[in-house]
């Protein structure tokens, strides 16, 4: 993890991240929005460990994270009405008197600003300064209604030190380091919006030729109707692969062509469990590995991965016009396949991987039969109709 991040090395890393570079000013009611939603959601973790008290296991993580969240949008502001987080930093601690004698200090971190942190702070004092935090940015977005900071950026800029030092001063009860935290933010989103995306190394490299997985897979899917049912039948090089598929549930949703999410997942990712005991090339010359990434467990936390994912596309149109996906989705995936060689794949790579296995699906489900082509040389998933 990277540490001792300087405030201007972070508000730099955070531009970079920022998916709407191009809007400039006219995005920061998005921004504001953000931010103003982390700071309810900090309120919300703090209720939520007052109701479950010793249950609510991820406190400290969640904190850290709303946290890290709140900076990034902040830092974020600041640089869309060309503001320095290490200036903003510096008069947090100063008064009219000696307000412009601030410089840019491209060494200044969050720790040089925040002092020591108070564990020992109780929670009704860590949710009054979550609300002192809630009113300074709510100050801030009533004038933006206004429209009395747009054009003012001296306005802005005294908002943002409010903003900063309530920052501090909940980050100090919370017993959060900002520093930890934007170390913490720094490597969430570097996983989600990377400088340059570079896959994660297929898993089987270094094994043999037959404990691959094969490096393109041509499957012709197509439906078969027996009676009133119908399944789903696929073939590659003539041998059909697993079971007939139905929806096994009372209303049809095409969840029977589901197996193409797990050539996605091959493509994009290198890591199919399902496909791996398909196609018989478990990494036996291993036990340890054939057990515990090529077991039962691992098959069924993929299985488990399509399902839930299934049920959130199944409510946006399977992601139809989406270019990405939002957040809440994104992170449960770490922690879902924790411990398992996939958790070193990228959030971006989950991203495509999914977007591109539902890509395919919304052909397959239209055309209801086609060739589906998944090459893990070029991480690529293709789709191309099958002729009646």
């Amino acid at each position: 993890m990277q540490e001792f991040v300087s405030l201007n090395q972070y508000q730099g890393i955070a531009a970079q991240t920022d998916q709407n570079k191009d809007a400039g000013l006219d995005a920061l009611g998005f921004f504001l929005l953000g931010l103003f939603g982390e700071v309810g959601t900090l309120l919300s973790a703090l209720k939520k460990k007052q109701r479950d008290r010793e249950s609510f296991i991820g406190y400290r993580e969640a904190v850290q994270e709303e946290f890290g969240d709140a900076i990034w949008y902040f830092s974020n502001i600041a640089t869309r009405a060309s503001l320095h987080l290490s200036v903003i930093a510096q008069r947090a601690f100063r008064g009219l008197e000696d307000w412009d004698q601030v410089s840019v200090d491209k060494f200044g971190t969050f720790g040089d600003v925040q002092g020591q942190c108070d564990a020992s702070a109780s929670s009704p004092q860590f949710e009054e300064s979550v609300i002192a935090l809630a009113g300074k940015v709510g100050l801030l977005l009533n004038d933006f209604h206004l429209g009395r900071v747009v054009q003012n950026r001296d306005a802005l800029s005294g908002h943002l030190v409010d903003i900063f030092r309530a920052l501090l001063a909940s980050a100090h009860t919370a017993g959060v380091d900002l520093g930890e935290v934007a170390a913490i933010n720094i490597k969430k989103i570097q996983s989600r919006w990377p400088d340059m995306r570079r896959p994660t190394a297929l898993f089987d490299d270094s094994y043999d030729s037959l404990e691959q997985l094969p490096r393109r897979i041509r499957m012709h899917i197509f439906e078969r109707s027996r009676g009133k049912r119908t399944a789903v039948i696929q073939q590659c090089n003539g041998i059909n692969i697993g079971d007939r598929l139905t929806d096994n549930k009372m209303v049809d949703d095409d969840y029977r062509f589901h197996d193409v999410f797990h050539l996605a997942n091959a493509a994009v990712l290198g890591w199919s469990p399902v496909l791996r005991a398909l196609f018989r090339v478990k990494r036996k010359s291993n036990p340890a590995v054939d057990e515990a990434q090529d077991g039962a467990r691992a098959i069924l936390i993929e299985e488990g991965l399509s399902t839930l994912i299934f049920h959130r596309a199944l409510r946006l149109n399977h992601f139809d016009g989406l270019g990405s996906l939002d957040y809440p989705l994104l992170k449960l995936i770490p922690e879902f396949v924790s411990g398992f060689e996939v958790e070193q794949c990228a959030l971006w790579e989950w991203e495509r991987a999914i977007l591109e296995g539902y890509r395919v699906f919304r052909q397959l489900k239209h055309h209801r039969r086609g060739i589906v082509t998944a090459d893990l040389l070029s991480r690529s998933i293709s789709f191309e109709r099958l002729q009646e």
